[in-house]
């Protein structure tokens, strides 16, 4: 008897317990992730020997067009602006890092820059231009068969001659630079034949050494400049491109042409 009311206790027991259970309590649903911190700052990456872009002064201070325009852009959006200057045949590497958060410095809009690049709508259109020392016997791009050819490493200008190919494969020898600034004084020392450029670069310091150098009028095409954004910076990069709208729209950004080119050039 004992045995079986010891049993029957037990069942009762495990009954009772089963029926005054309660319900597992809903599991705490995780707290939403913060919301991303509003942007502040813009830290733009340059090539600061590429004038009038971007270059340094007397005083060192980096000044320039597009340091103008990325202060006035800045400035509408509320935001800070630093100005980092990079190895600019490193600029992907370094944007994509997230070392700098944009590119702009005479940046042009390219197919191949498109597949690693976001940009904005174009702000400026440019030429690659051939400049030569006075008195060459080179009038044109044909002048160029068995000439030493210079050209800044990882600039437009290098696309845009080797996409001639015809006119590309006829030179003795083509150099790589780290800047424009070295490449032109090679051309003067007699170093090179000819170096291709940026036409606003190259009139910039063409017009300082009129006597020195000669721009044909032949070149390599027309192209565009923007700004350059990592791809999923799609919030930053509609907030500049509107900035830039309305700089062209209230006659801001032709002012900051004009100070720099004598006239507006803004596209």
């Amino acid at each position: 008897m004992k045995k079986r009311t010891l049993l029957a206790s037990l069942a009762l027991t495990a009954v009772l317990a089963a029926c005054g259970k309660s319900e597992p309590a809903a599991t705490a649903q995780a707290p939403a992730a913060p919301a991303p911190a509003a942007v502040t700052k813009i830290v733009v990456g340059l090539d600061d020997n590429f004038p009038p872009m971007g270059f340094r002064d007397e005083k060192n201070e980096l000044v320039g067009f597009d340091i103008d325009m990325a202060k006035e852009a800045s400035k509408r959006l509320g935001m800070e602006v630093e100005f980092k200057p990079i190895d600019w045949s490193a600029k992907e590497a370094e944007l994509n890092g997230k070392r700098i958060d944009v590119l702009w410095n005479g940046l042009t809009i390219l197919e191949s820059r498109k597949q690693h690049i976001a940009f904005t709508a174009p702000y400026m259109a440019n030429r690659q231009i051939i400049i030569v020392k006075a008195g060459s016997d080179i009038k044109d791009k044909a002048g160029l068969a068995g000439k030493v050819i210079g050209v800044q490493e990882s600039s437009s200008a290098v696309d845009a001659m080797k996409k001639e190919e015809e006119v590309f494969k006829t030179f003795k020898e083509f150099k790589q630079f780290g800047d424009n600034i070295t490449a032109l004084m090679d051309l003067e020392a007699g170093r090179l034949d000819a170096v291709v450029v940026d036409e606003v670069v190259g009139r910039f310091h063409v017009a300082k050494k009129a006597d020195t150098y000669t721009v044909l009028e032949d070149n390599f095409g027309t192209e565009d400049y923007g700004v350059g954004f990592r791809k999923e910076d799609t919030e930053l990069l509609g907030k500049v491109n509107q900035a830039l709208k309305d700089m062209k729209a209230d006659g801001a950004a032709a002012e900051i042409s004009k100070k720099w080119f004598g006239e507006n050039i803004v596209k």
